[in-house]
C-alpha cells in the first residue's frame, strides 16, 4: 500500500518541507484563534485584576496566587469571547465589520475550545480557594450573559462592564477569601469605564444595528447623545478610581497618576471624527493606557514603600 522507506528517505528535503508547512499551519491556526478572541484586548481587564491583587496582598502576592489569577483571567476571557462568537455567529456574518470572523475557526472547534476554557477556569478557581470555586459558576454566568443582552435590552453596554468588573473582584477574593468594599468600588469604576468605551465603539455599528433590530443605547439615543452618556460614564469612572484610592488608602503617587488617566479618557472622546482604522487604533491605545497607568500607580504605591 505504501512504498518502503529507508532511514535516509525520512530525512529527505521533501519531508522537511512537509514538516515545515505543517508547523506553519499550526502557527497560522493559533494566530487565527487569537484574532477570533481578540486576545490583545486582554490588556484591558487584566491590569485591574492585578492591581486589585497587589492592593489586597498589600504588596507582592505569592507566586501561586499570581499565576492562578492570571490563568483564571485568560481562561475566563477566552470562554467569554468564544461564547460571544458562537451566539453571534450568523449575526457577525451579516455585519460588514465582522463578516470574516466565522472564517477564522470552524464552529465545532469554537464549541470544543469553549468547553475546555470553561473547564479550565473552574479548575483554576477550585485550586485557588473555596470561595473562588463557589463563585466560579456565577462568574461564568455573568460573563456569558452579556452576549445575549443585546437581544432584549439597550443596557447591554453595562452588562459588558459587569463582565469585566468580575476580574478585580475575583482577584481580591483569590487573595483574601472575602469580598470587601474596595474591590466593589473599583468594579463600579470598571463598569462605567467599559460601558463608556463600548458606547463609543458601538457607534461604528449604528446603521447595521438599526437594520437588524439589535438593541443598544446608540440605537435608542442616537450617536450624539450616546457619546454624551459615554462622557458622563467616564467622569464617573474617574470618580470611582479616586474613590478606590481613598478606600484602599493609597498614597500620593496614585492620585498623581490619575491625572494621566483623566487625560487618556478625554483623548478617547476625540476619536469619533476618525475613520474606522483610526477609531480602532485610538480605542485600543487609550484604553490600554488607562488600565496600564492604574496598574503602575498601584504597584508603585504598594511595592515601593
Amino acid at each position: 500500500m505504501f512504498p518502503a522507506t529507508t532511514g535516509w528517505q525520512l530525512c529527505s528535503p521533501e519531508l522537511k518541507v512537509f514538516a515545515k508547512s505543517m508547523r506553519q499551519f499550526g502557527n497560522g491556526a493559533l494566530v487565527r484563534f487569537l484574532r477570533l478572541i481578540r486576545f490583545s484586548h486582554t490588556i484591558f481587564a487584566l491590569p485591574f485584576a492585578l492591581g486589585a491583587l497587589v492592593v489586597a496582598a498589600n504588596g507582592w502576592p505569592s507566586l501561586r496566587i499570581l499565576v492562578l489569577v492570571v490563568v483564571c483571567m485568560v481562561f475566563a476571557r477566552t470562554a467569554a469571547m468564544l461564547f460571544n462568537r458562537l451566539v453571534d455567529w450568523s449575526l457577525d456574518q451579516r455585519n460588514p465589520r465582522t463578516a470574516s470572523r466565522h472564517l477564522l475557526v470552524s464552529k465545532s472547534v469554537a464549541v470544543t475550545l469553549l468547553v475546555l476554557s470553561s473547564a479550565g477556569f473552574v479548575a483554576s478557581a477550585a485550586a485557588t480557594n473555596r470561595l473562588t470555586f463557589l463563585l466560579a459558576p456565577v462568574a461564568l454566568f455573568v460573563i456569558f450573559f452579556y452576549s445575549v443582552t443585546k437581544r432584549f435590552t439597550s443596557a447591554t453596554h453595562f452588562f459588558l462592564g459587569l463582565a469585566l468588573a468580575v476580574a478585580p473582584i475575583g482577584a481580591w477574593v483569590a487573595q483574601t477569601g472575602r469580598i470587601d468594599l474596595a474591590p466593589v468600588v473599583l468594579a463600579a469604576g470598571v463598569i462605567c469605564w467599559a460601558a463608556g468605551f463600548d458606547l463609543i465603539y458601538a457607534t461604528q455599528d449604528y446603521d447595521f444595528d438599526r437594520r437588524e433590530g439589535i438593541r443598544s443605547l446608540v440605537v435608542k439615543l442616537g450617536i450624539t447623545r450616546s457619546l454624551r452618556v459615554a462622557q458622563l460614564l467616564h467622569l464617573l469612572t474617574f470618580a470611582a478610581l479616586v474613590g478606590f484610592g481613598l478606600v484602599a488608602k493609597l498614597g500620593p503617587f496614585y492620585y498623581w497618576a490619575m491625572a494621566l488617566v483623566a487625560a487618556a479618557l478625554v483623548y478617547e472622546h476625540k476619536i469619533e471624527k476618525l475613520d474606522l482604522a483610526g477609531i480602532n487604533r485610538a480605542f485600543f491605545q487609550s484604553n490600554a493606557f488607562v488600565s496600564a497607568v492604574f496598574l503602575v500607580a498601584v504597584c508603585v504605591d504598594r511595592l515601593m514603600r
